[in-house]
């Protein structure tokens, strides 16, 4: 009797036991999430960081910041719309920096800790840049400029990529373009002192000029936020250069072709500036003509894609795209490239994804990322004549 109870207790036990175990497992398939950690569904949010407001956003002196924002919004429009994605779609939360270093950190800081994404699309300025990709880097978000110009933010580290040239690869094959057919021996350079990048690239200017054998007569320099720049351009003018490399933000250089040439600065001595599109044309009006530019892009330009986005834009905004359009319209793409093959969120996963971008067909070119994360295509000068951006032949 005994022998049979526990024969029953036991067999019983083990019933239960089995059906435990298959009660867990379905408690295990219910509960068992419909997509792993980083896997692609639903809306991916992107981070945003730009300057909306504050000098750097629209106002006297031209669209500012917007033409980003306007590209960003039109090429997440056509991405979703194309479901390039499948049925995921990419999310913007836009920040704005209020054109300052202390806006930009905080809007970083909000993007990774509040509404953890994986990537902050934007900044404006390689000074902002400089700051928040550190930050980036070091809370491992991607972090990717479509304009940043200034040499040495990409090697910051793995997570760091911009679609713009660095200073390292503008001012080199433009030197060497504009002299041999200019034929300039004797040049003059003024620069912002504080400004990031212009400090960059006034260094780069004149290592240039250096090895090309072309002396630089003097550096005038002057400050973020100056107005009069009359007293420089005098004293360059008495100089009699062959040409004038300027180194600052789109409002200065703006102000510093007015007051060239309203100065005397005679038409055929050109302003030569890596930091000039349609958007600083159209506010220096008559001022900009002659004026050179070492870029990354043209409206004319025949790579896949460019003509309909060059139609899209202006029928939607009213104006004819600045490279300051291109690079970002490009950049959104890239990016969704990047989460298509690496079929993650996970930021680690999009970084090592970016950095396998090779010639991907872009309207900046074909598109890849060198080992440090900076853009790899080619660049282009260009002239203002007639007051259209044109290629410098």
């Amino acid at each position: 009797m005994k022998l049979k109870t526990f024969t029953f207790i036991f067999l019983f036990a083990i019933a239960g036991l089995a059906a435990g175990m298959i009660g867990c497992e379905r408690v295990a398939q219910v509960f068992e999430p419909a997509t792993q950690p980083g896997e692609l569904s639903g809306e991916i949010p992107i981070g945003v960081v730009l300057p909306q407001t504050g000098d750097l956003g629209p106002g006297e002196f031209g669209p500012g910041a917007l033409v980003m924002e306007n590209s960003f919004n039109m090429a997440l429009e056509e991405i979703n719309t194309s479901q390039l994605l499948g049925d995921v779609s990419l999310k913007f939360i836009i920040e704005d920096d209020m054109s300052t270093v202390e806006g930009a950190i905080e809007a970083f800081n909000k993007l990774i800790h509040q509404d953890k994404v994986s990537v902050i699309l934007g900044v404006w300025t390689s000074q902002v840049a400089k700051s928040v990709f550190p930050i980036a880097q070091e809370n491992g978000v991607v972090a990717f400029s479509p304009v940043v110009v200034a040499s040495g933010l990409a090697e910051i580290g793995e997570f760091i990529f911009r679609a713009s040239h660095s200073t390292d690869v503008l001012i080199p094959s433009g030197v060497k373009v504009t002299q041999e057919k200019l034929g300039y021996q004797r040049v003059a350079t003024i620069a912002d002192t504080v400004d990031f990048a212009s400090r960059v690239s006034d260094e780069g200017y004149r290592k240039a000029l250096a090895d090309s054998g072309v002396e630089v007569l003097t550096t005038e320099t002057f400050e973020t936020g100056d107005t009069d720049f009359f007293d420089q351009l005098t004293r360059i003018k008495a100089l009699d250069p062959d040409a004038i490399f300027v180194s600052a933000q789109q409002i200065e250089v703006i102000k510093i072709l007015t007051q060239g040439r309203e100065l005397g600065i005679p038409a055929d001595v050109p302003f030569i500036s890596i930091v000039l599109s349609v958007d600083e044309i159209r506010s220096a009006g008559a001022a900009a003509e002659g004026a050179i530019t070492f870029t990354d892009w043209v409206s004319t330009a025949d790579t896949p894609g460019n003509q309909a986005f060059v139609q899209s834009y202006t029928a939607r905004y009213g104006m004819e795209p600045s490279v300051w359009a291109a690079q970002p319209y490009a950049a959104v793409y890239i990016l969704a490239e990047a989460i298509k093959n690496a079929q993650s969120t996970d930021s680690k996963a999009i970084a090592a994804a970016l950095a396998e971008i090779k010639d991907f067909d872009t309207i900046l070119g074909k598109f890849s990322f060198d080992s440090n994360g900076d853009a790899i295509y080619a660049p282009v000068v260009l002239i203002v004549k007639n007051g259209k951006l044109e290629v410098f032949e």
